[in-house]
């Protein structure tokens, strides 16, 4: 009675699709992990109590506003990554269908929970696209089960509105992306650019304006083949697969291509996914009528919820990365609608002169990713995430919103503070206090072939000035 609700030529792309949401979980939960406390901890750059204080559950539902502590956060977090390695084992393919739509859910709802206090840190599309795919995997059912066909499409419709808003908005936006010399810049500007990177810049200029080209067709075209009958849509996901490919090759963009490559793989049939991933599965069984009630009901709710995006697309007035609910569902995506020309840094300094003189010697701060030393290359980050490098990115795009927290961040060097240090690659000072320390600009450009092997180095970089003036702790403060 129910088999029209099943989709069975979808069950490996299922079983790939739902461990490669796990993985992301993994990364996310660690990287949530790793980096909370020196950020949005109690001591953090944007304290997470302090944003509680200011919002309510209503606008940004989360656990923590029963209560917060660092050593909750831990837990959740935590929890989050134990959950997320459970899935990838295979453990929603063993346990009742019940049990494992709970552990979806529960890693959905502790990860909602973190995004939704991670303010400005946690303000990327890539955020909202794992919440909303997150959901959308809860409920495909176990490898026993056959996949529900509904959950299916709405995969296929959110892979659609993440590459045909990334399009749409790119194509409203910048003229560059019209006339073909956007990626003349980008790969220079991009937020944190990959070992690769200087490569792809110092291709051909033709070959740039075939690649503005084949993205065009990939993020405006290629969507509509999803939904066609196969093989057409396998053609579809595959080409959206190599282009994704060629984006992680060339930049740092956290989990946001993984991730679309892992929605690509559910439009592509079993037959041909058999043949690279030839992966054991069970006959999977009829689905329950109780689970039916469930996919319809969600299926239900996520089609009210694209009616937002579906009009955001065609609005001339298109909004990037934006969504209607403070849960994440039914999100509009897109990105680089517009591209830097100039490259600007800021670059962190300090000092032991207790006068902080200008000829004092100023030693720099080193990052883990962003662009720093000129001789460094372009280190490989993602899909791991870099919070406070690729917010270091947009302090010169956006200084109002980087003066709510780089001024403390200056604060916890002059502290020396070790969990805010441990998210830097050198801390020129080894643990010790500095006397003084200051932001100052510099405008950075890759080097030419020249000038690479002139010099050996991957940057040319030219002071502008201060950023922020130097700053000292009160005296009180600055006591061991």
């Amino acid at each position: 009675m129910l088999d029209w609700l099943a989709a069975p030529d979808h069950a490996t792309a299922r079983w790939v699709l739902q461990h490669l949401v796990a993985l992301v979980y993994v990364i996310a939960f660690t990287v949530a992990l790793a980096q909370f406390r020196p950020l949005i901890g109690e001591r953090g750059l944007t304290p997470i109590p302090r944003f509680l204080a200011r919002t309510t559950f209503r606008r940004h539902p989360s656990v923590f506003h029963l209560r917060y502590s660092d050593t909750l956060f831990r837990l959740v977090a935590g929890a989050g990554l134990v959950l997320a390695l459970a899935a990838l084992a295979g453990a929603t393919d063993v346990l009742p269908l019940g049990a494992g739509i709970a552990l979806w859910g529960l890693l959905w709802v502790l990860y909602l929970s973190i995004v939704n206090v991670g303010q400005v840190w946690y303000g990327f599309g890539w955020e909202s696209l794992l919440l909303e795919a997150g959901f959308l995997v809860t409920f495909l059912g176990p490898a026993d089960v056959a996949p529900p066909a509904p959950i299916v499409w709405l995969l296929v419709w959110l892979l659609f509105r993440v590459e045909f808003g990334a399009g749409l908005i790119k194509m409203r936006g910048d003229r560059c992306w019209r006339d073909l010399t956007c990626l003349d810049h980008h790969h220079e500007t991009q937020p944190l650019p990959s070992p690769t990177s200087w490569w792809f810049h110092h291709l051909p200029r033709p070959l740039h304006r075939v690649e503005v080209l084949a993205n065009h067709v990939t993020q405006l075209a290629v969507p509509f083949l999803l939904f066609l009958p196969q093989p057409v849509a396998s053609i579809g996901a595959a080409v959206v697969i190599v282009t994704q490919g060629w984006l992680v090759s060339s930049g740092n963009f956290a989990w946001l291509n993984f991730l679309t490559i892992s929605l690509a793989v559910i439009a592509i049939d079993d037959a041909r996914l058999r043949r690279l991933l030839p992966i054991p599965l069970p006959e999977p069984a009829p689905i329950p009528l109780w689970f039916a009630v469930v996919v319809l009901a969600v299926t239900g709710l996520m089609l009210a919820l694209s009616v937002w995006p579906a009009m955001n697309m065609l609005s001339p007035r298109q909004k990037m990365n934006a969504g209607i609910t403070p849960v994440h569902l039914g999100n509009s995506y897109g990105a680089f609608g517009s591209v830097t020309r100039e490259r600007d840094e800021v670059v962190l300094e300090g000092t032991d002169d207790p006068d902080g003189a200008e000829d004092a010697t100023w030693r720099e701060y080193e990052f883990r990713s962003k662009p720093g030393d000129p001789y460094r290359r372009p280190p490989q980050t993602a899909p791991y995430h870099r919070r406070l490098d690729w917010l270091m990115w947009f302090a010169p795009l956006a200084p109002r919103m980087a003066r709510t927290w780089l001024p403390t961040l200056l604060d916890r060097l002059l502290e020396a503070d070790r969990p805010t240090l441990r998210l830097l690659r050198r801390d020129p000072f080894d643990g010790e206090r500095p006397a003084w320390v200051r932001a100052r600009l510099y405008r950075y450009r890759f080097t030419t072939r020249a000038e690479r092997r002139a010099t050996g180095a991957w940057w040319h970089r030219e002071l502008i000035g201060d950023y922020l003036p130097a700053r000292t702790l009160p005296r009180e403060s600055a006591a061991p």
